[in-house]
């Protein structure tokens, strides 16, 4: 890890936040489960589509577990889309929203790699990257395009029958404005923009008729149809296939009304039952116990689904298992002293004129081992996130040659994550 990843790390663990990149640089307790899910899940990916469900209250780590799983779906040559489903933007509901929000949130290995989270269409680089392995064997963009090459690709393309015909088309449209005879940079990037707003449910249908010669635009009438295609698109253009990461909001249907409600689980009891045949594709679900149990808004009121799901068990989550209790997962002192001396390392990258100052691995293990002794179980925030935030704030006292008892650091970390 170089000093500005190391940097940007230590600064999401001080507000006690798993950092975008970098979380398997110190993150312990998941490797089992990583493991199994490598072996069972994504060396098969390609074979036939998979959902798992996870559980977990409020700070149980499941946005940690899914900052480390996209760097873990990275490296097994996976695309990764992490979608909010919420009431305003991607409710399910809707499957066409959700299916728009997968689009926008879509993500290469190399995009993640460089950082660029600053584009705003990061599809068109799952569009450009495609174009060259098709038509070259690799990834690499940074030369131009040729005509043979666009000919080549489009040729792979088109006789691809898993994808929806107009689907293929709008790519094709997307190609063709790297060809060397295109207009000029400032037409490009309005053509460009115009294509990737067709993938994301933008403009009409008569509009796109006429402009690019295709029959619909994605609708709530063929959004299935149509994450079936992006997932053999994905594995033609040489992905192994696409992981999304879907995160609920916290009490999402708890404010739907009744219809919505029912169509919500109505969408996904249709993508439970069809997802075998969605090739290329590795569905995690991440939500709150009451998504399960809650007697009025919870799976429990609509029995096929229920009866799909299931509950989830009381022990530590398994590959297998079609639902992950994270609120099971056991972390012992021994892990936490183990995390913490991986993020005293990062601190050291991250501020290498200040390691003398930092306290060795032994008085490390002895802050983490009190403060431990410190947090109660109900004391409502994890002690995971109290650690890291803890951790980062010791750093900082060495650093500044303060010295506070582990009692005060931990009154003062306690009292700011409950105000948050």
């Amino acid at each position: 890890m170089d000093k500005n990843s190391a940097t940007k790390v230590i600064e999401s663990l001080r507000s006690g936040l798993p950092p975008i990149k970098g979380v398997n640089a110190y993150s312990v307790g998941n490797e089992k489960l990583i493991e199994g899910i490598k072996k069972f899940h994504l060396n098969s990916i390609g074979e036939k589509g998979t959902i798992r469900f996870i559980s977990g209250s409020w700070g149980s780590g499941k946005t940690h577990f899914f900052r480390l799983f996209r760097e873990v779906a990275f490296e097994n040559n996976c695309l990764v889309s992490n979608v909010q489903l919420n009431a305003d933007d991607a409710a399910l509901n809707k499957f066409e929203r959700v299916f728009y929000s997968i689009i926008r949130n879509i993500a290469t290995p190399s995009y993640f790699e460089e950082g660029a989270s600053s584009e705003i269409a990061p599809f068109g680089r799952v569009l450009k990257e495609s174009l060259a392995f098709l038509s070259r064997g690799n990834t690499s963009t940074e030369s131009g395009f040729s005509y043979e090459d666009f000919v080549k690709a489009r040729e792979a393309l088109m006789v691809d029958r898993s994808i929806d015909i107009d689907f293929r088309k709008m790519v094709e449209k997307y190609w063709e404005t790297f060809l060397p005879e295109s207009p000029d940079p400032a037409i490009q990037e309005q053509n460009r923009a115009e294509i990737l707003q067709w993938f994301s449910g933008e403009g009409s249908k008569s509009f796109y008729g006429k402009r690019f010669g295709v029959n619909k635009i994605v609708s709530k009438d063929n959004a299935k149809l149509m994450l079936q295609s992006l997932a053999g698109f994905i594995k033609l253009a040489s992905y192994r296939g696409l992981v999304i990461l879907f995160d609920e909001a916290e009490q999402a249907y708890s404010i739907m009304r009744k219809s919505s409600l029912k169509d919500a689980h109505n969408n996904l009891l249709s993508l439970i039952n069809n997802i075998e045949a969605l090739s290329g594709l590795f569905l995690i679900y991440a939500t709150t116990p009451d998504f399960f149990n809650d007697p009025k808004h919870g799976i429990i009121i609509y029995g096929a689904l229920s009866g799909r799901i299931g509950k989830p068990e009381s022990r530590q989550p398994k590959a297998l298992d079609k639902i992950w209790n994270f609120d099971e997962v056991v972390i012992g002192p021994e892990d936490y002293q183990d995390a913490a001396g991986k993020i005293r390392q990062i601190y050291a990258v991250a501020y290498p004129e200040a390691e003398a100052e930092l306290p060795s691995h032994q008085k490390v293990e002895s802050f983490v081992k009190d403060l431990f002794s410190e947090h109660s179980e109900y004391a409502g925030v994890r002690f995971w996130r109290v650690m890291v935030t803890a951790l980062v704030a010791y750093f900082d006292d060495c650093q500044e040659g303060e010295e506070r008892t582990v009692e005060e650091i931990y009154d003062n970390i306690m009292g700011r994550l409950r105000e948050e």
